[in-house]
């Protein structure tokens, strides 16, 4: 089958009512792009993918995959999806989040996803703000971000979550930026083909309540794929996620092998196929 055919069946015929030039339109197609040459080269069927959403302007990416999900609560992204793994440990689970629903509410299972290592992926919108509710700082939020819940400015200082994936033992860490759709595409499908859990941050625009932040391209580059857990430390210290200073590496930051959740116990071991 050809792939603009698959592509077309993994669509669905409801209104994207995202901001015109969001960056969630890039990411879509990323994902569709990866998903469809997967299934073309016959590696997976249609049927072999599920995948899980939070809340927020991310999440109406659940209306526009047509695949089999589950619309989730805020924060609650990968306990769900690790449910969907322990149910069917043979699916190839995606989760979408954003960096509110990530790293805000849900940065205790963030936290936690990376020692349990299932083999699943995990994908998180970074836009910098709670874009869906207008605007709010969350935990990337650049110090300084004024809204109007802070008219005075945000007060805290960013969390560097690709610092917090490497400090937690993450076996596949990495970054995309979603306007590159050909690089975005490649790591998406690395991600789901390693074994482990897989996190790909998305560095992305909001170009309505963050512009501060949406001139970061020049900061942007390319790394090879990074197997050295001391280059690693490295690169992922290079942004604060607090200024347009700096150097952003793009691509995946650092990989592993590492026993899989499913492996650990022996009823899921059982099923693997």
């Amino acid at each position: 089958m050809k792939k603009e055919k698959i592509k077309n069946q993994l669509s669905t015929k409801q209104e994207i009512t995202w901001c015109p030039g969001c960056l969630n339109f890039s990411i879509l197609e990323s994902v569709k792009n990866t998903i469809a040459d997967l299934i073309k080269e016959k590696k997976y069927n249609k049927k072999d993918f599920a995948f899980v959403t939070g809340i927020g302007c991310h999440a109406k990416i659940f209306d526009y995959l047509n695949l089999s999900g589950f619309y989730g609560l805020h924060g609650r992204v990968l306990p769900t999806a690790l449910g969907i793994k322990i149910g069917n440990p043979n699916l190839k689970v995606l989760g979408f989040g954003g960096d509110g629903d990530t790293y805000s509410e849900g940065i205790s299972h963030f936290i936690h996803a990376f020692r349990y290592n299932a083999d699943m992926t995990m994908i998180v919108h970074d836009n910098q703000s709670f874009s869906l509710t207008t605007g709010q700082a969350t935990a990337t939020s650049q110090k300084g971000f004024k809204t109007k819940a802070e008219p005075f400015g945000e007060i805290h200082e960013p969390l560097n979550p690709v610092k917090i994936a490497l400090a937690c033992g993450g076996s596949f860490i990495a970054r995309c930026n979603p306007l590159d759709i050909k690089h975005t595409s490649l790591i998406l499908r690395k991600a789901i083909e390693h074994k482990g859990f897989s996190y790909v941050e998305m560095i992305q625009k909001c170009l309505i309540f963050n512009p501060e932040m949406n001139n970061l391209d020049k900061l942007m580059y390319k790394v090879k794929d990074n197997t050295d857990y001391k280059k690693a430390q490295k690169l992922v210290e290079e942004w604060d996620y607090n200024s347009n200073k700096g150097k952003i590496p793009l691509g995946i930051l650092y990989k592993s092998k590492k026993q899989i959740f499913e492996e650990k116990y022996p009823q899921l071991k059982k099923m693997l196929k």
